[in-house]
C-alpha cells in the first residue's frame, strides 16, 4: 500500500522525456513532475537529472553522457555547459581551477564547497581551502552542481553552492573500459577500469594517466606541460539482498602524483601580442611536484525502506613543492615578478633579466620552494528516513560530521643567476625562512532538513550549525627544526547557525515554480576576532516544456554584508593567505537553460540543441583599499574583479546509432583584474572570447568506437587572465584521435 501511494505520489505514469542527453538507457520519461522520494546514494547530492530537475533550488547533473562527449580532462571545460558557473583559466589544462558559483571569488575555487564523492576533497577545506589540488574530471563518472536555496547541508561554503564530483562507481555486473588518445602538443591519455559485483562483493579498479608536453615555449625548448597518474580502487562486503537490515561496507583508496612544469609568470602586453605562447628564459625552471592519497571507509545501514544511517571516515594528505620564480634583483633592488611584468618600462633593468636578454649576477633571480603538506580527516553520518501520512510525504535527514584539516607550511628561497639564458643556482636560502608555521582547523558541523510534500507543493527548510576553531602556530624564519623557541600564535573562533528554506510547486505536469531564502557563509582566517563572510541569497525560477521544448529560468540576488578577500600569490598578493574584510556587496543574476530536440520524430537521428546564458551583476557597497592592491582601491558602486557580466554557451550534437558530432560552443565576456566601474582599462582587461570545441565517434560496434576530439577548433589567440604575474593564453587549436574499448 505504501509502495502504491509513493508511486501515485510520484505521477509516475505520465512521465515524459525530451533531453537526449539522458541516459539513453533509462526507460521512464521524465518531465516536471513531484521530487523522487527514493533513497540517494549519501556519497550524491542528487544521483541522476531527474532528481536534479526536481530540487527546490537550482541544480545541474553532468551524467556520463555528457561527460563522456567530449572526454574533457579540463573541469572547466566540462563546466562550460552550466548557468551560473563562471570561471578563469590559468594553465590551459585546468590543472587548478578558479571557479566561481554566482558570483563568489573564483580564485582557487575557494569560495565554494568542493567535494568528491560526498567527502571534503580541497588541501585543508577551512584553513586554507584555496584549491591547489583538483579531482581530475578525466575518472570522473557524473559532476553535480547545486546553487541556490536548501545549501544547509553542504557546507562549510554555502553562499554560491558545492560541486560534487562523483567518481567511478562499482558496477553491478562485470564490465570495463579502455580509453585512449593522442594528439597535439603530445598530450595523450590513458584510462583503464575493472569492475564486478557478486551476491556479497564488489570491486573496481583504475587507473589514468594524462599529460603533455605543454603548448607553450622557452628558449631552450625544454618540456612546459605536466604528466598525472592516478590510481583508485574499490571494495565492497554487503549483506544478502534479502536481509531484514541491509548493510554495506566500502573502502576507497585513491592516490595523485603530478609533475608539471607550470609556472606563475605571464607575459607584458607587448610580449602577448607578439608571441603569446612565449615564455621568459627564467621560467625554465619553475616546477609542480605533488603527490594526494586519499583513504575512504563508507557504511551503509538500512533499516527498511524509509530509514537508512550511512556513515563516512575519510582521510587525505596532499603534499605538493611549487619550486618557481619569485622575485628578481637588479642592482639591490628586489622586486615581485608581478610588479615587474605589470611595469616593464619602470623596470626595464629587472625585465631584462626576466627574459634572459642580459647575463645576470647571482641571485639575481630568486625560485622559492612553496613548499607544503595538507591533511584533512573526519567522520560525517547522515541519518534519512521518510513517513506518509495522508496525501502528504515527509523525509527527515539529519547530518553531523567532526572535521580535522591543516597546513604545514616550510618554505626557501634559493638564488639562480641566468647567463646566455641558462640558470645555474647560486645560493641555498635558509629552510624554513619564507615560511614556517602549521595553520588548522577543527570543526563540528551539523545540519537538519525536513522535506514536506503536500499535493503539488514540496517545502524544504533546514538549520545548518558550525562550530570553528582556527589556529595558527608561526615558528618563525629562524627556527628550521621546530623547536619553539619563539612561537606565535593565533586563535580564532567561530560559531554561527545557518538556516534556508526552499520550495517548489507543480502548477502542472509541464510547468514549476521554485526558489527560496538561505543564509550565505563562508569561514574566516585565524586571525583573532575576524568576522566570517555573511550573505542572504535569495532566487526564485521556472522549469517548463513546450513541446520539444524544456527550459529552466532563475534569478538570483546574493546581498553580502561581510565580503571576504584572500591575500593569495595566485592572484598577486603576497601568499600569505590572510584574509581581509570587503564590506557590504551585492551580486544579482540570471541563469537561463534551453534545451531542444530539432528532430523529435525521425528513428535514426537525433539533433538535439542545448543553450545557455548567464547574466551576473556585482558591486561594492562601500568603498576600501584592499591588502597589496590585490583589488585595488575600491570605491562604492564598482564591480568585482574577475566575474564577468555574460556568458552563453550553444552545443548541437548529431547523434546515430552508428556515429555522433558534438559542436560546443562557449563566449566568455571580458571581465576586469581590479575592481572599477565603466570601461576597464586596457591594463586591467581580460577581453571576451568565443571558442568552440568540436567532437566525434564512430561506434564500430557495441564494444569498440573511434574517437576524435579539437580543442579551439577556429584556433582562436585569446588572454584567460592576468595573474598570477602577466597575461596567460588559453589553450590554441589542439586535436586528437583515440580508441574507447568496453565490455
Amino acid at each position: 500500500m505504501k509502495l502504491k501511494f509513493a508511486l501515485t505520489l510520484l505521477g509516475l505514469t505520465s512521465l515524459t522525456f525530451t533531453n537526449s542527453q539522458e541516459n539513453q538507457n533509462q526507460k521512464p520519461k521524465d518531465s516536471i513532475q513531484k521530487l523522487d522520494e527514493v533513497f540517494i546514494d549519501a556519497n550524491k547530492i542528487f544521483g541522476s537529472k531527474y532528481v536534479a530537475r526536481h530540487r527546490t533550488g537550482s541544480a545541474y547533473y553532468l551524467s556520463p553522457e555528457e561527460l563522456k562527449k567530449f572526454s574533457y580532462t579540463d573541469i572547466n571545460r566540462a563546466l562550460r555547459s552550466v548557468p551560473g558557473v563562471t570561471f578563469y583559466e590559468e594553465d590551459g589544462f585546468g590543472l587548478r581551477p578558479n571557479i566561481s558559483l554566482r558570483g563568489t571569488s573564483p580564485q582557487r575555487s575557494a569560495k565554494i564547497t568542493l567535494m568528491e564523492d560526498g567527502v571534503l576533497i580541497a588541501p585543508a577545506p577551512y584553513s586554507a581551502p584555496a584549491a591547489y589540488y583538483f579531482p581530475s574530471v578525466g575518472r570522473m563518472q557524473a559532476v553535480e552542481i547545486l546553487k541556490g536555496s536548501s545549501q544547509v547541508q553542504f557546507g562549510p561554503f554555502t553562499t554560491g553552492g558545492a560541486i560534487n564530483m562523483i567518481s567511478a562507481q562499482i558496477p553491478d555486473k562485470l564490465n570495463g573500459e579502455i580509453r585512449a588518445s593522442y594528439g597535439a602538443f603530445d598530450t595523450q591519455q590513458l584510462l583503464a577500469r575493472l569492475g564486478d559485483s557478486k551476491k556479497n562483493f564488489g570491486y573496481m579498479v583504475e587507473y589514468l594517466n594524462f599529460g603533455s608536453n605543454g603548448f607553450k615555449n622557452l628558449p631552450d625548448n625544454s618540456n612546459t606541460g605536466f604528466d598525472i597518474n592516478e590510481f583508485t580502487a574499490k571494495f565492497r562486503i554487503n549483506s544478502n539482498p534479502d536481509a531484514n537490515v541491509k548493510q554495506a561496507l566500502e573502502t576507497k583508496f585513491h592516490y595523485y602524483d603530478e609533475r608539471s612544469n607550470e609556472t606563475y609568470l605571464g607575459l607584458t602586453e607587448a610580449d602577448f601580442a607578439s608571441s603569446p605562447f612565449d615564455r621568459y628564459a627564467s621560467s625554465q625552471d619553475d616546477r609542480m611536484t605533488a603527490e594526494q592519497i586519499q583513504l575512504m571507509l563508507t557504511h551503509t545501514l538500512e533499516f527498511s525502506n524509509d530509514v537508512r544511517i550511512t556513515t563516512n571516515g575519510y582521510y587525505n594528505k596532499f603534499s605538493r613543492n611549487w619550486f618557481k620564480l619569485d622575485d628578481v634583483v637588479f642592482n639591490g633592488d628586489r622586486q615581485r615578478i608581478a610588479n615587474v611584468v605589470a611595469n616593464p618600462d619602470q623596470f626595464a633593468d629587472h625585465m631584462a633579466i626576466v627574459r634572459g636578454d642580459v647575463d645576470s649576477e647571482a641571485d639575481a633571480l630568486l625560485l622559492k620552494a612553496n613548499n607544503r603538506v595538507y591533511y584533512s580527516k573526519g567522520i560525517q553520518t547522515k541519518i534519512d528516513y521518510h513517513w506518509y501520512g495522508e496525501n502528504v510525504f515527509h523525509d527527515l535527514e539529519v547530518g553531523l560530521r567532526y572535521h580535522y584539516d591543516e597546513e604545514d607550511r616550510f618554505q626557501w628561497e634559493d638564488g639562480y643567476s641566468i647567463i646566455n639564458q641558462e640558470m645555474t643556482r647560486t645560493s641555498e636560502g635558509p629552510r624554513g625562512a619564507q615560511g614556517n608555521r602549521i595553520s588548522s582547523a577543527t570543526a563540528f558541523a551539523s545540519y537538519a532538513m525536513y522535506k514536506l510534500k503536500y499535493k503539488n507543493l514540496t517545502l524544504t527548510p533546514g538549520l545548518r550549525y558550525e562550530n570553528i576553531v582556527l589556529q595558527r602556530e608561526n615558528f618563525g624564519s629562524d627556527d628550521p627544526n621546530r623547536n619553539g623557541n619563539d612561537i606565535a600564535f593565533r586563535e580564532n573562533k567561530v560559531d554561527i547557525l545557518i538556516p534556508g528554506i526552499g520550495f517548489n510547486y507543480a502548477f502542472s505536469n509541464n510547468m514549476s515554480v521554485f526558489g527560496g531564502v538561505h543564509k550565505g557563509f563562508s569561514p574566516p582566517g585565524s586571525e583573532e576576532g575576524e568576522e566570517p563572510e555573511e550573505s542572504i541569497n535569495y532566487e526564485l525560477g521556472s522549469r517548463f516544456t513546450i513541446g520539444q521544448l524544456r527550459g529552466e529560468v532563475v534569478g538570483f540576488y546574493n546581498d553580502y554584508s561581510n565580503l571576504l578577500g584572500s591575500d593569495l600569490a595566485a592572484t598577486g598578493g603576497t601568499g600569505s593567505l590572510d584574509q581581509f574584510n570587503a564590506g557590504e556587496v551585492a551580486v544579482s543574476g540570471l541563469e537561463l537553460l534551453l534545451n531542444y530536440e530539432l528532430l523529435p520524430n525521425n528513428s535514426n537521428f537525433k539533433l538535439p540543441i542545448t543553450l545557455g546564458y548567464t547574466f551576473t551583476n556585482t558591486e561594492f557597497l562601500n568603498s576600501f583599499g584592499s591588502n597589496e592592491s590585490i583589488w585595488g582601491e575600491v570605491n562604492e558602486g564598482d564591480e568585482l574583479p574577475y566575474i564577468p557580466t555574460h556568458q552563453f554557451n550553444i552545443m548541437v550534437s548529431l547523434e546515430h546509432s552508428k556515429y555522433e558530432l558534438n559542436l560546443s560552443g562557449r563566449y566568455n565576456g571580458e571581465f576586469r583584474t581590479l575592481a572599477g566601474s565603466g570601461d576597464i582599462p586596457s591594463n586591467e582587461l581580460v577581453a571576451s572570447n568565443f571558442i568552440i570545441d568540436f567532437s566525434a565517434k564512430y561506434h564500430l560496434s557495441q564494444s569498440l568506437s573511434f574517437t576524435g576530439n579539437i580543442i579551439n577548433l577556429l584556433d582562436e589567440t585569446y588572454a584567460v587572465s592576468r595573474v598570477p604575474a602577466g597575461l596567460r593564453p588559453g589553450h590554441p587549436f589542439g586535436a586528437n584521435l583515440g580508441l574507447e574499448f568496453r565490455f
